[in-house]
């Protein structure tokens, strides 16, 4: 199995493999390096015709394998992707094992034309490949998307900034990949938004101080995230994370009711006919985030949600009139808001 950097060395190289598995937590830089492979390989004039696309959670696994087996047009290679391959997690279900099988019988004897990618997105930064994924490692080459860290971090973050024509010096650089979590979505949306705060001028330690969002925000997502699908254990580690780093509990459920406000109100602008970009702007919120969210109000009913607001307001006036444990009442929050 091999991590990002070696990936990118064999790239660099021109030494590119005919299946590949790519897996882990951050899906844009499993797409940037797609991009790569598929730049690498494919004329743009004649891309639409050979690269192709299936979403992994409907796809016929008969018409992928056709896919990659007919020959490319005025093309060496063809590239075949299927997105969304969660039936290389841990699924045991009938469909899921079926698409797996289809996939294993496949590349034991690949179509020299085809690169065949397939990924599949963890849930959290502490999945680990599945048993399949690992089944499949000495027959295609396997990729762990592992998020990037320290030097690793700090060298892809100003490549992008010098892509954008900026410039960032060393003291700046280290805080600001210092100040986020570290998904390529979010640190590619920061570097934007950063880009156009110091139009025109050098980037200071202070406008980094100013612009980087608070980590915690990151961490409510994710817990109000495992709550919509019902993950209790994976919710209270979040939890026991948020409380270990030293947040306390009233900030904790200060941030959580607020996430649960922000979703309710973006439902009803949902229903109402509101596009992202109207919403994003009444509320306040960067699109981005805002598009995030609107995806996650939408995995919970609108009951849900109201309920949702309700019991973090009792838990609010509990916490506050009487001396129960802080602690447990956010226990109990949790556990309710998966029950509503």
């Amino acid at each position: 199995m091999l991590e990002i950097l070696d990936l990118e060395q064999r790239i660099k190289n021109n030494k590119f493999d005919n299946c590949y598995i790519f897996c882990g937590a951050d899906e844009a830089l499993i797409k940037e390096n797609i991009k790569i492979i598929k730049d690498k390989n494919l004329r743009s004039d004649f891309e639409s015709l050979n690269y192709v696309q299936f979403d992994g959670l409907t796809a016929d696994m008969d018409a992928v394998i056709n896919t990659c087996e007919t020959v490319p047009f005025m093309s060496e290679k063809k590239i075949v992707v299927v997105f969304r391959a969660n039936f290389l997690g841990e699924s045991e279900d009938k469909e899921s094992n079926k698409k797996f099988e289809a996939v294993r019988r496949y590349i034991e004897q690949p179509a020299d034309h085809c690169i065949f990618i397939l990924y599949y997105v963890f849930e959290n930064d502490r999945e680990k490949p599945s048993g399949k994924i690992k089944k499949l490692d000495k027959k295609a080459c396997v990729v762990k998307f592992d998020k990037l860290k320290g030097a690793n971090l700090e060298r892809k973050v100003k490549a992008i900034f010098e892509e954008k024509g900026k410039n960032i010096g060393k003291i700046e650089l280290k805080l600001f990949c210092e100040g986020l979590n570290n998904d390529m979505n979010i640190v590619e949306n920061e570097i934007e938004k950063l880009c156009c705060y110091t139009f025109g001028r050098d980037i200071t330690k202070k406008d980094v101080i100013n612009m980087l969002p608070q980590k915690t925000d990151n961490d409510i997502f994710s817990l109000v995230d495992n709550i919509s699908q019902r993950k209790l254990e994976k919710a209270l580690e979040i939890l026991n994370e948020l409380i270990f780093k030293g947040e306390k509990i009233p900030y904790i459920l200060y941030m959580v009711e607020r996430q649960f406000n922000l979703l309710l109100q973006l439902r009803f602008g949902i229903e109402e006919g509101k596009n992202k970009d109207t919403l994003a702007k009444e509320l306040k919120l960067n699109p981005y985030i805002c598009e995030k969210m609107i995806t996650q109000s939408k995995k919970f009913s609108m009951n849900g949600l109201k309920s949702a607001v309700n019991l973090c307001l009792c838990t609010e006036e509990r916490l506050k009139s009487s001396s129960v444990e802080s602690k447990t009442e956010m226990e109990l929050l949790i556990l309710n808001a998966i029950s509503a």
